[in-house]
C-alpha cells in the first residue's frame, strides 16, 4: 500500500513538473503572409502557437517589402504581451532574387529564434537556449566586399500557356526584359514587354480567330528630395489592339509628399502625388471623337495611404485625372483593402474598387459587334466599373494546438 501510494505521488509530481514546463513554453501568435508556417511549428521548439492574438506572450508580426535586387526586406516586430508586455525586439534582414524559397525559409526561422531569445530568458527557460558562432578565419582580412554591378538588377521572364478541347483553343505568349537600379536617393526602372493572346473557336460553318496583342515600354527616373518629398519623371510607349492603339507615346513629370517619413513606410505612410504631362497617340481605327492621331495634355492627383498594425492592416487610394482641353473628360477611382481582427476569433475583409471612367477618347467609332464584346476583342464604352469582396470568419476551439499534420494535403 505504501509502495502504491508513493507511486501515486511520484506520478502526480511528474504531471505537475510536465505541466509547469509546458506553462512555462511562450506562447506565440505568428503574423506572417509570407511564412511556412507548417515548417516553424514543426522545428521551432520550447513555445506554443496560439490562434488569437489576446492569448499570446510574444505577437510576431512581418512587415515586407521588395528591395532593389529584386528580393525582399523582412522586417520583424517581436512585441511582449502579458507580463512581457515591457519587452520588445527587432531585426530586419534582406533576401535576393535568386535565393529559393528554402534559403527564405531557413533565413525567416533562424531569425524568429534569434529574435525570441530575450523572452526565452524572460520566462526562466534560458537552459534551452544555445549559442553557436560562426568562427573567424584567421587568414580573412578585413575588406569591403564591392558591388561589381553597381546596384544594378535584371531580369528576363517569359510566359506561356497552351490549353485546347475539340471545340476551341487558346495560346498566350508573354516575354518581357527589365532593369533596376535602386539606392537611397534614386529608383530608376525601365521594362519592356510584348504580349500575344490568341484564341480559336471552331463551329460546324465557320472558324473564330480572335488575337490580341500588345506591346510597352516604361521608363521611370525618382530622385529623393527629402525625408518627406519626391520627385520623378514617367515616359514610356504602348501598342495594343484592344485599347485600340497603333501607336502611344507619354511623358508626365511628378512630385510626391509623404506625410509620414519614407522609413515608416513599412508600417505606414500617407502620400499624396501630382502629375502632369502629355500623350501623342496614333488609333487604330478612327475613335468615336473622329480623331485618327492627337496630342493630349492631362494631369492627375494621387492620395493613398496604409498601415499595418496588430489589429490588421488596410490600405486605400484615391484619384483624380483629367484632360486639360475639357475637364469633363475624366476619370475618378477609388480602391480599399482591409483586414481587421474585430475581436477573440473573429476577422473581417473588405477589398474593393470603384472607378468612374469619362474619359474613353481612345475607343473606334461605330457599334461594338456582339461577337467582339463576348471575346473581349475590343475595349467597349462603360461609365463606370466595380468589383467587391467581402468576408467573414470565425474560429473557435483550442487555442493551443501547435501539431502539424500534412496527410492527404495533395
Amino acid at each position: 500500500m505504501k509502495n502504491f501510494l508513493l507511486f501515486i505521488t511520484l506520478f502526480s509530481l511528474f504531471q505537475l513538473s510536465s505541466q509547469e514546463k509546458k506553462h512555462s513554453d511562450l506562447k506565440l501568435f505568428l503574423d506572417c503572409s509570407n511564412c511556412d508556417e507548417s515548417y516553424i511549428k514543426q522545428n521551432l521548439s520550447h513555445v506554443d502557437f496560439v490562434r488569437d492574438q489576446n492569448f499570446a506572450d510574444v505577437y510576431i508580426l512581418f512587415r515586407i517589402q521588395s528591395n532593389g535586387s529584386g528580393g525582399k526586406k523582412y522586417e520583424i516586430d517581436f512585441l511582449g504581451q502579458g507580463r512581457y508586455k515591457k519587452n520588445r525586439n527587432w531585426l530586419n534582414f534582406s533576401t535576393k532574387s535568386d535565393d529559393t524559397q528554402a534559403e527564405v525559409r531557413d533565413m525567416i526561422f533562424e531569425y524568429i529564434k534569434l529574435g525570441l531569445v530575450k523572452f526565452w530568458i524572460r520566462s526562466g527557460n534560458d537552459d534551452v537556449i544555445s549559442i553557436h558562432l560562426k568562427e573567424e578565419d584567421e587568414n580573412e582580412e578585413d575588406v569591403e566586399v564591392g558591388d561589381p554591378w553597381n546596384k544594378w538588377a535584371f531580369n528576363v521572364g517569359f510566359r506561356g500557356s497552351f490549353t485546347g478541347q475539340e471545340v476551341k483553343e487558346s495560346r498566350y505568349l508573354n516575354y518581357n526584359v527589365s532593369a533596376k537600379r535602386v539606392t537611397e536617393n534614386n529608383k530608376f526602372f525601365f521594362r519592356i514587354s510584348n504580349s500575344n493572346d490568341k484564341k480559336t473557336f471552331r463551329k460546324v460553318t465557320d472558324t473564330i480567330i480572335t488575337n490580341q496583342k500588345s506591346s510597352s515600354l516604361r521608363i521611370s527616373n525618382i530622385f529623393s528630395l527629402n525625408s518627406h518629398w519626391s520627385a520623378g519623371v514617367f515616359g514610356g510607349i504602348y501598342k495594343s489592339t484592344y485599347n485600340n492603339y497603333d501607336f502611344s507615346s507619354y511623358l508626365k513629370p511628378a512630385i510626391e509628399y509623404n506625410f509620414f517619413t519614407y522609413k515608416e513606410s513599412s508600417k505606414k505612410q500617407l502620400v499624396l502625388s501630382y502629375r502632369i504631362g502629355a500623350s501623342q497617340n496614333d488609333y487604330i481605327e478612327t475613335t468615336i471623337y473622329g480623331e485618327d492621331e492627337e496630342l493630349l495634355w492631362e494631369h492627375g492627383l494621387n492620395l493613398g495611404g496604409s498601415v499595418l498594425q496588430k489589429w490588421g492592416n488596410i490600405s486605400s487610394e484615391l484619384s483624380y485625372e483629367h484632360y486639360l482641353h475639357d475637364s469633363k473628360l475624366s476619370a475618378l477611382a477609388f480602391r480599399l483593402g482591409t483586414n481587421f481582427r474585430v475581436f477573440k476569433g473573429l476577422s473581417l475583409s473588405v477589398n474593393g474598387n470603384y472607378k468612374i471612367t469619362d474619359n474613353q477618347l481612345n475607343l473606334a467609332a461605330g457599334d461594338i459587334s456582339l461577337e467582339d464584346l463576348l471575346l473581349a476583342q475590343k475595349q467597349a464604352k462603360s461609365g463606370y466599373n466595380y468589383s467587391l469582396r467581402m468576408g467573414l470568419n470565425y474560429s473557435f476551439g483550442s487555442m493551443y494546438n501547435s501539431i502539424v499534420n500534412p496527410r492527404f494535403n495533395f
